[in-house]
């Protein structure tokens, strides 16, 4: 099997080490699906459409919004109405579809194009939901003139900005979407840093540089630095592996299992025969892992869990070691969650406001008492659902809480029909993960907010001062006023424990020496327009 993936990797990559141009290549292993934004669902897509498109409005390595296309913005005095003042020499990429020319300059009717389509049932787009119950129903996009741009809200809603920076959002041209059709998904064309060249699917995919992008960097020198970028589709981690220690591609994202001992000792950091030969990245990645537990007292399900009782759920909460979790499945990578859900990187955590659980036996063993349970004495069994995946995680836990006389089984299945089963309130007990869609805290606590369906509140979890919070903190204008709101709310969250952070994840990159500006950020989006090779 080795042999043939080398042979492979031979093959595949003679051409780059006779070739002078600055390409930067990567494997998804996961493949791609659609280079339209309206299906950047998940990582593999949204990594390419980055790539090809832009937004209104970015976010830099701070996790701030600062401008894109939009050069300037300005709210209405009630907050419900945003002004976006766009550049006007903005082109977007040849297409047929343009005529008589081949390219033509963005104006603010692209926009209103783009967000109605995200909103359009005939497209069935999975963003649909981030303008769903957030814009006004009868005009919510307008175009004033080429270069204005005006969105109007049902309310004040302050993440509405960060929001707009996702890829969903991504500019597109109405008569290149009309004249592919259902086939947009493979002639992509926007004003991104970057072009579609090739897409073979399955094999391989080449984008290269665009000639008229944009953005020049501080010194005035045109982005991008690199002439294009090549995605290879090998779905073994072995392959991807391989080919990175035969500098055959020039970064990995996050490290399999079955060879991270190899590269990285328990604390997370590179073994000394690995030191000089390729970069370890670590950062904030704003993803939170978690058991989640449903808590809708209507449920016939929930009725007859023992997770029903508040008391258990916090026993369940301290009952087990993160930290050594960390240690010895994660290699550290992350930390453990003992605060609430709102992950470390994002300006309102605040770990001294929101005290969560750490490990504490006699304490999970006190509530279990009081919950009438004393040693677990009584206690039914409960089915903890996971996917593959996370099998070893699942079991872990399984056995810590038995110490304490909670009986967990662990209930493995493929990640579809979790998923399946999380929408329908068929789980009562799962591991899930949240990653921002944007970074703002209410992206994590809209998770148990009761007006949201299933997603995001898988949980089904209906807490009226909660909501109330929430409510407030999505219309307040005053940052560290709106900060107290969300930690309020996410002490709820602790005290009630529907969800139970795990842990605050990093992302792990593993970089070729040779390559530089290759920027982390907490969202982990692949950020190439300042990557040197």
């Amino acid at each position: 099997m080795i042999t043939i993936i080398a042979s492979l990797v031979l093959t595949n990559c003679t051409n780059h080490t006779q070739s002078t141009k600055k390409i930067f290549r990567y494997n998804e292993t996961a493949g791609i699906q659609s280079l339209d934004p309206a299906f950047a669902k998940n990582q593999s897509n949204m990594w390419a459409i980055h790539q090809l498109y832009n937004t209104l409005v970015q976010v830099n390595d701070s996790l701030h919004i600062v401008p894109s296309l939009a050069k300037r913005w300005q709210y209405s005095a009630d907050k419900r109405v945003i002004t976006f003042t766009l550049h006007t020499h903005i082109q977007f990429h040849p297409s047929q579809a343009f005529v008589p020319n081949t390219q033509r300059l963005l104006t603010a009717h692209d926009v209103v194009y783009s967000y109605s389509r995200l909103l359009s049932p005939q497209v069935a787009s999975p963003g649909a939901w981030l303008f769903n119950g957030k814009v006004d129903t009868v005009a919510p996009f307008t175009a004033i003139n080429d270069s204005v741009f005006q969105l109007k809200l049902l309310q004040p809603f302050q993440p509405i900005l960060g929001i707009l920076s996702t890829q969903y959002c991504s500019i597109v041209p109405h008569e290149v979407v009309e004249f592919y059709g259902t086939d947009f998904r493979s002639h992509p064309c926007g004003t991104g840093p970057f072009m579609l060249e090739q897409w073979q699917e399955g094999q391989g995919l080449t984008m290269i540089r665009n000639p008229t992008y944009y953005e020049h960097d501080s010194a005035g020198i045109p982005l991008p630095y690199l002439d294009g970028i090549k995605v290879s589709f090998y779905d073994s981690k072995a392959a991807e592996f391989l080919l990175f220690r035969k500098n055959k591609i020039d970064f990995i994202n996050d490290i399999d299992a079955s060879f991270k001992d190899e590269i990285l000792t328990k604390k997370g950091t590179l073994k000394p025969n690995w030191q000089g030969t390729i970069k370890v990245n670590k950062h904030a990645y704003l993803n939170v892992e978690y058991l989640g537990i449903l808590v809708d007292a209507a449920n016939p399900l929930v009725k007859l869990s023992p997770l029903n009782i508040t008391k258990v759920r916090q026993a369940v909460s301290c009952g087990f070691n993160k930290e050594k979790l960390m240690l010895y499945l994660r290699n550290s990578i992350g930390t453990a969650a003992t605060s609430g859900m709102v992950p470390m990187g994002l300006p309102s955590f605040n770990a001294s406001m929101v005290p969560g659980y750490s490990y504490n036996p006699t304490k999970a063993l006190q509530l279990l008492t009081q919950a009438g349970y004393p040693n677990g004495k009584g206690l039914p069994s409960i089915a903890l659902s996971t996917i593959p995946a996370y099998a070893d995680l699942a079991t872990y836990i399984a056995k810590e809480l038995e110490l304490i006389g909670i009986k967990v089984v662990v209930d493995v299945m493929q990640k579809s029909l979790l998923l399946e089963k999380t929408s329908k309130s068929q789980a009562t007990f799962f591991r899930g993960s949240w990653i921002a869609d944007y970074p703002d805290a209410e992206n994590y606590l809209a998770l148990c907010y009761s007006k949201n369906p299933a997603p995001p509140n898988y949980t089904r979890y209906n807490n009226k001062a909660y909501d109330l919070l929430y409510e407030q903190a999505i219309s307040e204008t005053n940052e560290q006023a709106k900060y107290k709101l969300y930690q309020q709310m996410d002490k709820i969250i602790v005290q009630d424990a529907p969800l139970i952070p795990l842990w605050y994840d990093e992302a792990i990159h593993l970089v070729q020496p040779s390559i530089t500006g290759f920027a982390p950020n907490a969202l982990n989006m692949l950020e190439l327009r300042k990557c040197i090779k």
